[in-house]
């Protein structure tokens, strides 16, 4: 191959003629001058290779540059060009115009800057590593506020994974700096808020490792200012990991590395620790945590903290001093008379109407609210614990919100506020001190009612009177004084005519009354004032259960079910009215849930046993009737069902033992002891049965059936008493049949004419003359609240005991007896001529 062409100087100089240039601008020592040769060099070395395989040489734009449809040169021309550019040499350029190679006129342009075609200047930009570096810290920003969105809406998985994301495109982010030598412009801010959202995230998930892991990767970068602070967060990690000791540790570490000035954040802190404290029993080092927060800046809530830690450590004088103390604290509010719209103003006024229900003032609402629990729950904790009886203590309590003032020397309306505001709680406070009169031994009524009468007769429409009355109301409705109850309630209701309470004794007082339509209308006027009154919800049960309507009453129940979870009075009402709607399965599980809640009921277990002997398993309703009596063995309706369940069974020993505790509750009733004299003669103790019958002869000398049996065990025995007890029998026949003639010829007689029919008892020995006393089945636990104004002298309210048609056993409850002494008549020859 000719490769001559490669050398510049065998040939023409293409550019003779054009550099012809006063000696002043000369161009003939360029090739001399290192620094433009040096220039040159370097933008061709940054140009791309043209070449598509080594040794063949492409198309190269002229000087001015290459564009399409522009006459080229010759290949071998195209050559030499590459050839010298290539070899390094500075190729001359043109002074005043184009080389001539295109007919279109161009701007001079040596180093090729404005060619679009091939010119790659823009790509290298967007390759460079400061381009890549913006584009991933705004992919970056992104990603973290797609986290921080998707946690708000509780999507933490997804926010997780945002979070993960983040931190591994900065990762990226800070090697690619690396690697492009531009360390120093790292972003540490973006650094941290990928790593602390991160921290966030995985806490949010509860992956507590990693999130300590990550917080404790934060706090080793010394370049960051205030990291130190993160200390708090890893605090309340070890706090929800139950690790208290770690939690505190922490706590103070970030403790130390606040300053002085940053007051609110080291109370806060402070706050924490003591809490802390608190959990683990170290009351005294709370205390002194809780009293540094009180000299610094007190509040309601770290007072009441250190009342009971006072109290936790049984010191009466450390609590006088916390509770005043916390009665020092400034209540920054503003009067309730500023809302008030008395002016004649009519702007003013409309104003007024405003700002009573904006933002602030539902702050302020909120402040007064917390300082009246915290100062009441602080006053009945002490109060018990600080004087020998509850009543001194409430008494020095009450004199203490009288007398103590705020530290701050208040003026004007403020200081009046404060001092009335101490002064409606000291009032409230004797109200409570009343109710604690009530409950407790003894039960000091007359002093509880005469301090509740005192503020009733003040006649002032304010919440203290209102609590009163009520109080009041209750009191004389529980003893029996209706007219009077219904004139406190009444008093109440108008002094504040919110008072759920009030109607709920309005319309006990009335459905007393007789009046229950109107009962149902106080009731639900009371659940308008108040949808979470649970008092009323179970009495509007009540009366619709009352009224026949089970439908209604149910949804009642249901709804007061789901307000007031698994409560033993609600579920048995929801077992209950299912089992008078017909539904025997719902009512059943609802049995059986309030049996998880209360097992050792014995009504529910007898009644969870009558369900399923009704199905017809009696192997599981013996077993919850022996339950029911393991835990009240009186109950005379269960002795009963046990005893003809085991002679049904053929085990007429085991029904002995529960006769025999039957016939020592009732000895006046004559079936409990002739089913123990038939226990024993199905046993074959016929001697020690013969015993029993005389005995009870002895103590009914009327009964037939004690008679029929000792005939009839006399002459099997061949005694010769069968006579003289067949005599006695016919005697009493006839005077039994004169007495039932005697009945059937009365007016209004319930008896039929003519000699009844003898029906068997269980096991064909009782007397069909006897009936069942009453059951002796304990009140139910589950009629109503014992705290509530509910109804009372209402039958439907009680659990249905014996009264109530229970489920029978098998098919001998009302059969004769199948022994031998069952269906026999007395022949002649045993009777008396």
């Amino acid at each position: 191959m000719d490769r001559s062409f490669l050398n510049p100087v065998d040939e023409d100089d293409l550019y003779s003629g054009f550099n012809e240039y006063p000696s002043v601008f000369s161009t003939n020592d360029l090739q001399e001058d290192e620094e433009f040769q040096e220039a040159v060099r370097t933008s061709y070395e940054k140009r791309p290779t043209l070449l598509s395989r080594p040794g063949i040489a492409t198309r190269l734009g002229t000087p001015t540059g290459y564009r399409q449809g522009t006459s080229m040169v010759s290949s071998q021309g195209f050559s030499r060009l590459h050839s010298r550019g290539n070899e390094g040499g500075a190729r001359p350029m043109t002074a005043v115009h184009g080389a001539g190679y295109t007919s279109n006129v161009s701007m001079f342009d040596p180093l090729n800057h404005g060619t679009k075609g091939l010119s790659s200047t823009d790509v290298k930009n967007e390759d460079s590593p400061q381009v890549r570096v913006k584009q991933l810290e705004k992919q970056i920003r992104v990603l973290l506020d797609e986290s921080c969105v998707a946690k708000c809406h509780g999507k933490l998985k997804i926010a997780l994974e945002k979070a993960k994301d983040a931190c591994k495109k900065e990762r990226n982010m800070v090697r690619l700096q690396e690697q492009a030598g531009l360390v120093n412009s790292r972003n540490e801010d973006l650094s941290f808020s990928t790593l602390f959202n991160l921290a966030n995230q995985y806490e949010a998930n509860e992956m507590y490792s990693e999130a300590l892991s990550t917080y404790q990767s934060i706090t080793r970068n010394r370049m960051l200012p205030n990291v130190k602070r993160l200390l708090v967060n890893m605090g309340n990690i070890y706090l929800k990991m139950g690790q208290y000791p770690k939690a505190v540790k922490l706590y103070q570490m970030a403790l130390d590395h606040v300053p002085e000035m940053y007051k609110n954040l080291r109370i806060k802190i402070t706050h924490n620790i003591g809490l802390l404290y608190v959990k683990m029993g170290q009351y005294q080092d709370a205390c002194t945590s809780f009293e540094y927060i009180m000299q610094e800046k007190p509040d309601f809530k770290t007072g009441l903290h250190l009342v009971l830690c006072n109290y936790a450590l049984g010191d009466p004088d450390s609590m006088k001093k916390a509770f005043l103390l916390m009665l020092e604290v400034t209540l920054d509010i503003e009067d309730d008379d500023k809302y008030s719209a008395n002016s004649e103003d009519a702007g003013a006024n409309l104003l007024l109407e405003a700002i009573r229900t904006d933002g602030l003032r539902a702050v302020e609402r909120k402040i007064k609210q917390e300082a009246e629990h915290c100062i009441l729950m602080a006053a009945r904790v002490v109060a018990p614990a600080i004087a020998p009886t509850p009543s001194e203590g409430y008494d020095w309590c009450v004199q203490a919100l009288r007398t103590v003032a705020p530290q701050h020397n208040l003026s004007g309306n403020l200081s009046s506020m404060v001092s009335s505001f101490h002064s409606t709680l000291a009032d409230e406070l004797e109200v409570h001190k009343a109710v604690v009169q009530l409950k407790g031994e003894g039960g000091n009524l007359q002093a509880s009612v005469s301090t509740l009468q005192a503020f009733a007769k003040r006649g002032d429409s304010g919440r203290v009177s209102s609590i009163a009355c009520t109080n009041l109301a209750f009191i004389h409705f529980l003893q029996g004084d209706i007219e009077q109850a219904e004139k406190c309630a009444d008093i109440a209701r108008q002094a504040d005519s919110y008072n759920a309470s009030a109607l709920v004794n309005l319309g006990n007082c009335a459905f007393a009354k007789g009046d229950v339509e109107r009962a149902k209308k106080l009731y639900i006027c009371s659940l308008e004032s108040n949808a979470s009154c649970v008092e009323a919800l179970y009495n509007l049960g009540l009366s619709h259960k009352h009224q026949g309507n089970h439908e209604d009453a149910l949804d009642c129940f249901l709804k007061l079910n789901a307000i007031v979870k698994h409560h033993p009075e609600v579920l048995y009402m929801l077992a209950h009215l299912h089992e008078l709607l017909g539904d025997k399965d719902q009512a059943n599980e609802w049995y059986l849930l309030l049996l998880g809640i209360v097992p050792s009921d014995p009504g529910i277990l007898q009644k969870v046993g009558q369900i399923y002997e009704a199905e017809g398993d009696r192997q599981l309703a013996h077993q919850y009737h022996t339950d029911s009596n393991r835990y009240y063995p009186s109950n005379l309706d269960v002795i009963e069902w046990l005893g003809s369940y085991y002679i049904s069974m053929q085990l007429p020993e085991k029904a002995l033992t529960f006769f025999e505790r039957a016939a020592l509750l009732c000895p006046e009733q004559i079936k409990w002891h002739l089913m123990v004299a038939s226990c024993h003669r199905r046993c074959g103790n016929y001697q020690q049965a013969l015993q029993l019958y005389r005995n009870i002869h002895q103590q009914f000398p009327e009964n037939t059936d004690c008679l029929r049996f000792l005939v009839r065990l006399c002459s099997d025995l061949g005694l010769k008493e069968a006579m003289e007890y067949a005599l006695e029998l016919k005697k009493a026949e006839k005077s039994k049949d004169v007495r039932e003639r005697i009945g059937s010829s009365r007016p209004g007689s319930w008896r039929s004419s003519g000699r009844p029919s003898r029906v068997g008892t269980a096991i064909g020995d009782g007397d069909s003359s006897n009936h069942h006393g009453n059951s002796a089945m304990p009140p139910s636990r589950h009629e109503q609240p014992s705290n509530s104004p509910s109804l009372t002298g209402s039958s439907d309210v009680s659990r249905p005991q014996s009264s109530v048609e229970r489920a029978r056993t098998s098919g001998t409850r009302n059969q004769p007896e199948d022994d031998d002494f069952g269906d026999e008549e007395l022949g002649d020859d045993l009777l008396p001529e």
